[in-house]
Formats: structure tokens, C-alpha cells, sequence
């Protein structure tokens, strides 16, 4: 899926999110990890044409079906070089370079000058009902059997679209957030995750809607 033609990226999802990600004005490297050889020829042809493209030629074994998060997160510890981590995916198309311009200022303001959170994520807001198997857990039903949405109190979903932190948070928690996080709230189009077949036939549409002309210059490859 990642490098299956989307929209009018010839080269897919991976084209895209590399494009975003160099019209950051503050992202100063763009570091691609996978073990894909259509993957890597494409970072390739990126890497000629910008120097701030690196390319990590990830080993099968940190990359299969079986790799959890947290092995593929200990693994980007030794191999990330710089102190401040922006960790992202390719899956969600629609966060742009200016998302990822403002998430970075976010971070700076709530984490390196105020300290009072130590890492950020980007996250959905739940402001609405919902259950588990024994019965509501934002809202208490003897109080209020069905209250206002506006009086629940919120939750977070983790739409990880965007993850920021230090590299001392990598090598220390083995993590990329720390213990205490910003919660970066997207709206559900900017954090909408491509997963399975349908997703991607959705975000295509959604994509079309949005998009009235191709982008300027695009990058040839």
C-alpha cells in the first residue's frame, strides 16, 4: 500500500509523505527506515535531488509482521542521530509540512521552554459515549442516563500521526513519548490513518474532494 499510485503520486504514499515532510520549514533531516527494496530506490531518488534525506536500510528482522512498536522503537535508538525526534508514517496522507511546522512549535513552547510535558503526541478527541463490555467508562449513568456530550469528560485516541521527543526519551524509556506527553489534538480528516484496502480507497476519495489542482513543482521522480 505504501507505494501502491495514490492520488497523483505515481510512487504512492511514500511520495507523498516525503514531499510533506520537505516542505517542512523546520524539519532539518527526513530519515527513512524500511527494508523495501521499491521503498529505498524511491528514498533514493529523493536523496539526489535534497541532501536532507537519509536512508536507513532497516534489517528484515526490524521489519516484518511479527516486529512490535517496541522493538522497531529500541531499534531507532541506535540508529537516530539527532537530539529532538519527529516520528511519523506514511499511512497518514493528510499531515502536511505546515502540520508538522506547527506540532514542532507546540513542542518547543510546552516542552523545551515551559518543561511542563516532556514529549508530544498527536491525538483525537472522544467527547461522546463510550462503553466497554461492563457498561460506560467516561460517563456514569446514574447520574445521567444518555448527559450532553459537551459534559463528558473527554478521552484520547492515539491517531499516531505525529510522536515528538528527545532522543534521551528513546534511549531512556525505550519509548518515543515520556511519562508526561502533550496531547496534540487533530481534527479526524488531518488524522486519518490508512490501514486496510478500504481505508486507502476512502482516503483516495477524501483526497480528490480536497484537492482542486495538483500542487506546484511537484517533485519529479
Amino acid at each position: 500500500k505504501n507505494t501502491k499510485p495514490f492520488l497523483h503520486y505515481e510512487n504512492g504514499l511514500i511520495q507523498n509523505k516525503v514531499e510533506q515532510l520537505l516542505k517542512s520549514k523546520l524539519i532539518s533531516q527526513v530519515l527513512i527506515s524500511s527494508d523495501d527494496d521499491i521503498v529505498l530506490n524511491i528514498s533514493r531518488k529523493f536523496q539526489k535531488k535534497d541532501s536532507r534525506i537519509k536512508i536507513d536500510n532497516r534489517p528484515t528482522h526490524f521489519a516484518s509482521d511479527i516486529t512490535t512498536t517496541d522493538e522497531l522503537i529500541q531499534y531507532a535508538s541506535n540508529v537516530l542521530s539527532k537530539d529532538h525526534i519527529l516520528w511519523t508514517h506514511v499511512t497518514s496522507p493528510f499531515i502536511d509540512g505546515a502540520d508538522y511546522d506547527s506540532a514542532i512549535n507546540v513542542y518547543k513552547k510546552n516542552v523545551l521552554i515551559s518543561n511542563e510535558f516532556d514529549s508530544l503526541m498527536s491525538v483525537n478527541k472522544l467527547q461522546t459515549f463510550v462503553w466497554n463490555r461492563n457498561g460506560p467508562v467516561n460517563y456514569d449513568r446514574s447520574m445521567s442516563k444518555w448527559p450532553f456530550t459537551q459534559s463528558i469528560d473527554p478521552l484520547y485516541e492515539v491517531n499516531s500521526g505525529i510522536f515528538i521527543a528527545g532522543l534521551e526519551i528513546y534511549k531512556h524509556f525505550s519509548d518515543r513519548i515520556g511519562k508526561k506527553p502533550f496531547l496534540l489534538e487533530l481534527d479526524h480528516k488531518k488524522s486519518f490513518d490508512i490501514d486496510w484496502e478500504e481505508d486507502f480507497l476512502m482516503a483516495e476519495q477524501m483526497g480528490t474532494l480536497s484537492i482542486k489542482h495538483p500542487p506546484k513543482n511537484p517533485i519529479s521522480l
